[in-house]
């Protein structure tokens, strides 16, 4: 029996600690920090997921058996790095491997040496370089990506000049994302069918899980900012545009080509590897990589997972991933996400949500329990909700069916997840 330190705050490691309760080998739960609904399943830490030091002295203090490392910003860090370094088990990449999502350019030049499919780009430090490019380019709609992390956000889709001039004065000149956006890329606008991919890898076999489609803009109809993501839809069943004519041309032409790349440049991956996806007419190409569970994906995902997560854990740190035979339910799975008012940009949190007790599927997000022993809203998401059935539209009516059990002063979520996918099947 173990104990598990599961650092981060959030709907995905909400997801995570209920996938790793279930397992008969884990004994002990923890969390730093946290969330109000992580409360209820492990002993939550009042040390941020980005105090590498504080996480060491805390997995020190409570002599854990193991430490699962989920959000962006610490593996980029190199908190793997310095968990081992202690001597602790752990599950995520190390820095140098990290760097896949940490850096736009590195991945995008990592992606062109190992003849990758992805987007044509070009990599800017200098803000009137940046725009002069643009201008000279003039091919719109542009995508304008900040080289480091931006909590999902550092993404703006440009559709003429004045946007495009915009977002680079924003993001260089600005400081909107700060030290991430103080260089970009500018890439070519692909066209198709979005779809994400996370893998599980021990730097060597890589066994992919179920298809998904996550819903970036804040608005109905695929309007509005970008956010962290809205909804995901997940599962072969619920996503009628991927065949297995698909996944194996990803598996050949990008999965492969990117694990063993990265090994070959002495920069193993081991964890969790997230390949965002566009299905165009010339192929798969690669949107971006991220080094961790995507969020809502793994609230999507994880449910699905039939396989004890912690036995997946040890086969990846050992590295015998290729002994342990991996199973998900072979169903369609829908999650909703339930965001403050005004997210992804101004907003009031501490606020109490109510219908928690009646809801089921109800990951947390952006909770806290306040001293009165409520659950108050403390994010921009606040909660993420799932269903899953043998088919897509039996799991969104579950899913929403939840939805409308919860409430929260300002609550907002998308009321169309999923329904392309859907229109998709009946055509």
């Amino acid at each position: 029996m173990k104990s598990v330190l599961v650092i981060g705050g959030g709907g995905r490691e909400h997801a995570i600690i209920t996938a790793l309760a279930k397992s008969p080998k884990v004994s002990e739960l923890h969390a730093a920090p946290g969330n109000g609904g992580i409360a209820s399943l492990a002993t939550c830490h009042n040390v941020a997921a980005t105090d590498v030091e504080g996480v060491v002295k805390l997995a020190k203090k409570l002599k854990a058996d193991w430490v699962f490392v989920a959000p962006d910003d610490p593996l980029v860090l190199g908190m793997v790095d310095a968990l081992e370094h202690e001597g602790f088990r752990t599950f995520g990449p190390h820095k140098n491997a990290a760097i896949l999502e940490g850096s736009k350019s590195f991945s995008k030049d990592f992606m062109k040496r190992r003849k990758i499919p992805t987007a044509a780009y070009d990599v800017f430090d200098d803000a009137d370089k940046a725009i002069e490019y643009v201008k000279s380019q003039n091919a719109y709609p542009a995508v304008i990506k900040c080289d480091g992390l931006a909590l999902g956000k550092g993404v703006i889709i440009a559709e003429n000049e004045r946007d495009a001039v915009d977002a680079i004065e924003s993001m260089m000149r600005g400081g909107k994302f700060g030290e991430s956006g103080k260089q970009i890329v500018i890439e070519e606008y692909l066209e198709g069918t979005e779809v994400t991919v996370l893998a599980f890898t021990d730097g060597a076999t890589i066994v992919p899980m179920p298809p998904s489609t996550d819903h970036k803009r804040a608005f109905d109809g695929d309007s509005g900012p970008n956010t962290g993501g809205m909804g995901v839809v997940a599962g072969k069943t619920a996503l009628p545009y991927w065949n297995e004519q698909i996944a194996d041309e990803c598996m050949e032409r990008i999965f492969i080509p990117t694990v063993g790349g990265m090994s070959a440049d002495d920069r193993p991956f081991k964890g969790c590897l997230y390949f965002g996806l566009m299905l165009t007419r010339d192929g798969v190409k690669v949107i971006e990589y991220n080094c961790r569970f995507g969020d809502p994906e793994a609230q999507a995902i994880l449910p699905l997972l039939k396989t004890d997560l912690f036995d997946i854990m040890d086969a990846i740190e050992g590295e015998f991933l290729a002994e342990l035979e991996i199973e998900f339910a072979d169903e369609a799975s829908a999650c909703v996400v339930m965001a403050s008012g005004g997210y992804p940009d101004k907003y009031e949190v501490g606020f109490e949500i109510t219908g928690l007790d009646s809801a089921e599927g109800v990951y947390h997000a952006g909770t806290k329990l306040a001293d009165n022993g409520n659950i108050v809203t403390a994010g921009g998401r606040v909660l993420a909700v799932t269903a899953t059935a043998h088919d897509l539209q039996t799991a969104l009516d579950r899913a929403y069916a939840n939805v409308g059990k919860v409430d929260f002063k300002g609550a907002h979520f998308r009321k169309d997840i999923g329904q392309a996918a859907i229109k998709a099947v009946r055509q």
